[in-house]
């Protein structure tokens, strides 16, 4: 007598083929290395959760600022690119546009920064605005006002400056009035602007007419971001005076990359001439090429 309910758990041939066939399938999508999507009840799959829960892989952030090859690059003697500059300045008064130089480093990020002063052969902004923080009576008063200076005094400068006329271009202190300048609390307002007086950068002077016969067409550049611009001479500049300034410039520059740590490596990598209103044109550090024009087309608006 057959034992009740065991007809129902025996497998027919056909159920054992067809099982088998399932298994020797499931076997082959393992060794394919095919994975078996097994949903949750929300619909979202096992290794979508697994994915999930995996951190991220972070991107490794750059050290050093992006760089450009020069190979393929067109490049222009001074002559060329001050000709192709000026046809874009056509119209403009010859004081008014300036000509800017961009020196661009090959450095690293978060390192020290070149950021000096010096004064060109042929000055480019004649009208810059000094005040000179002393008191208003003394012989540095009188010194500065003669050198140039367009604002002398104490307490009345720090009045001014703490109501918000700030009607100048540089600020240079005096030794004996150091004290109160920073007692007045004027940091705050200065030095954001890069006005803020300081014997790092040579602005607290013992000399202040001399300090301002130094500052009136002198010139101040600092490196942003891995990049040195500075204006570097008028339109109605001959290539010749061009010359001389960016010369000047650039040997001021390479000074400053000496004074840095023999551990910094920072080098120049292009040299950049451009206008107010113009492009920019990658200079390759000759003086004129076959085409160029002739310097005196250069010197006439």
């Amino acid at each position: 007598m057959a034992t009740p309910g065991l007809a129902a758990r025996t497998l027919s041939p056909q159920h054992l083929r067809t099982a088998l066939q399932l298994d020797t399938y499931l076997n082959a999508l393992r060794h394919a290395n095919f994975a078996i999507s097994v949903r949750h009840a929300s619909g979202k799959s096992i290794g979508d959760s697994r994915a999930r829960d995996q951190p991220k892989k972070k991107k490794r952030a750059r050290i050093t600022f992006k760089e450009y090859s020069l190979k393929d690059a067109e490049q222009f003697s001074l002559c060329d690119a001050m000709r192709y500059i000026r046809a874009f300045e056509v119209g403009r008064p010859p004081t008014s546009p300036k000509y800017d130089l961009a020196v661009k480093f090959r450095t690293i990020k978060n390192g020290p920064t070149v950021r000096n002063r010096l004064r060109l052969p042929h000055a480019v902004d004649t009208s810059m605005r000094i005040c000179v923080i002393c008191p208003p009576d003394s012989k540095h008063a009188e010194a500065a006002k003669k050198a140039g200076a367009s604002i002398v005094g104490e307490e009345t400068v720090f009045d001014a400056i703490k109501e918000g006329r700030i009607e100048f271009d540089r600020c240079i202190c005096h030794q004996e009035s150091s004290a109160k300048m920073n007692k007045a609390g004027l940091g705050r307002i200065l030095g954001p602007k890069g006005l803020m007086p300081s014997a790092k950068f040579g602005t607290v002077v013992k000399d202040t007419g001399a300090a301002v016969k130094g500052m009136v067409g002198g010139s101040e550049y600092r490196e942003r971001n891995g990049v040195l611009r500075m204006a570097i001479g008028q339109l109605g500049f001959t290539p010749e005076e061009m010359q001389a300034n960016i010369k000047t410039f650039m040997t001021e520059v390479k000074k400053d990359l000496n004074l840095l740590s023999d551990r910094i490596n920072k080098e120049i990598h292009e040299v950049v001439l451009s206008s107010t209103n113009s492009p920019g044109f990658t200079l390759n550090g000759e003086f004129k090429s076959p085409d160029s024009p002739s310097s005196r087309d250069l010197s006439v608006l």
